[in-house]
């Protein structure tokens, strides 16, 4: 520590240098503590314990439906409270780009998600009407729709009487009780699955999910083993999971999330090898007659490689600390908006890689400037060779 001074006189001698390089390695701990934080969420095992709600979906592909018959035997499972179900339609309005999220549900879907809030009257007047839709109150505003206004949908999986048309009337409005996720809770559209099952030219009598309410959070994990039970061996085997670990599954359809991530970070930090790198051995060259006049001081070469080891350790962990403390206070932020996708804080898991690759990474950009200073002769250095 007595000499914590002097590395910190010499990492600030040249500001400007510091200062950017500095901000590279903000940028990159940035980086990685959002893409890794996703990472680990996503790798996680999706633990039941402690659940409220489950989805049981099928144990192949959330792309494959499962029968509705199974609703009846998953009411009868002890600690199940109550059952709802859904089925992606996956509807289109004017243009592929205005594209928002539309089910079929059954009629008790909005009594098992209590976070979204319908007037009484319209909820009935949906569930009484065959053809009615009902919109989150975001996706209603960006379009203009108000409540008797058809919404003409356009199939894209589920065509009805050999035509892609599936107009809707809107019969009434949600909005979420929680206005942080609101932007995201309300840009959904939810139509009655027994319109669909009766009306649509391919599948019958399917649904894509059942979401389970429970007696006591703490039987989740029983719940759901006994559940995926009822369908063991056959043809329809199902999986139960949280929520949020359903819907990571959901984007794991698209892309390999941990793939990505890697190969984004490879790049990030291969790059701030270089960059750091590159500003260490300038450091060191531009120091060279002051790093043998420390020599003629007395300091011995273990404490010069010391020094410079510091200094580059030093500037990698400034920078890794700020970039992952702004990971820290961006997640919670973003995390409400996700439904899960995004976990509410960085994980142990990411800081204890953050904090490995802080070390490692100062190790590797400063060793060669580190062991060129502790090989410095003084008397080549003082000529200027």
């Amino acid at each position: 520590m007595k000499y914590f001074s002097l590395v910190w006189a010499q990492l600030f001698r040249s500001r400007t240098r510091t200062l950017l390089t500095l901000l590279s390695v903000v940028a990159a701990f940035l980086l990685f503590g959002m893409l890794d934080s996703v990472r680990v969420a996503f790798m996680s095992g999706g633990s039941v314990e402690g659940a409220n709600r489950l989805i049981t979906a099928s144990r192949l592909s959330i792309t494959q439906s499962l029968p509705i018959r199974l609703e009846s035997q998953i009411r009868q499972v002890a600690g199940v409270r109550d059952v709802t179900y859904g089925m992606w339609f996956g509807g289109i309005y004017r243009d592929p780009k205005d594209f928002f999220p539309n089910f079929s549900v059954a009629p008790n879907y909005f009594d098992i998600y209590g976070e979204l809030e319908v007037a009484p009257d319209q909820l009935k007047r949906w569930q009484d009407t065959r053809t009615g839709a009902i919109v989150g109150e975001s996706l209603a505003k960006d379009f203009g729709w108000k409540i008797g206004d058809t919404i003409p949908l356009q199939a894209t999986i589920f065509p009805r009487g050999g035509s892609n048309d599936w107009p809707l009337e809107m019969v009434g409005t949600f909005r979420s009780k929680d206005r942080a996720v609101a932007g995201n809770e309300e840009r959904q559209l939810m139509m009655n699955w027994t319109y669909f099952d009766e009306s649509n030219d391919y599948i019958k009598n399917q649904v894509s999910w059942y979401t389970i309410t429970l007696d006591n959070p703490d039987h989740a994990s029983r719940v759901a083993q006994a559940i995926d039970a009822i369908s063991a061996n056959s043809d329809h085997e199902t999986k139960t999971q949280t929520e949020s670990a359903f819907q990571q599954a959901f984007v794991k359809q698209f892309a390999d999330i941990g793939m990505i991530v890697t190969s984004i970070m490879g790049a990030v930090f291969f790059t701030l090898l270089l960059l750091t790198g590159n500003t260490m051995a300038q450091a060191v060259r531009e120091r060279i007659p002051e790093l043998a006049t420390l020599k003629t001081l007395g300091f011995q070469d273990r404490t010069v490689l010391a020094l410079v080891m510091v200094e580059s350790i030093l500037l990698v962990g400034l920078g890794g600390a700020i970039g992952m403390g702004l990971a820290a206070t961006i997640l919670p932020v973003l995390a409400p908006q996700t439904r899960g996708l995004l976990p509410p804080h960085v994980p142990t898991a990411t800081w204890l890689v953050g904090i490995g690759l802080i070390i490692v990474i100062g190790i590797v950009v400063g060793l060669l400037p580190a062991l060129r200073a502790k090989r410095l002769k003084i008397v080549d250095a003082l000529a200027g060779r």
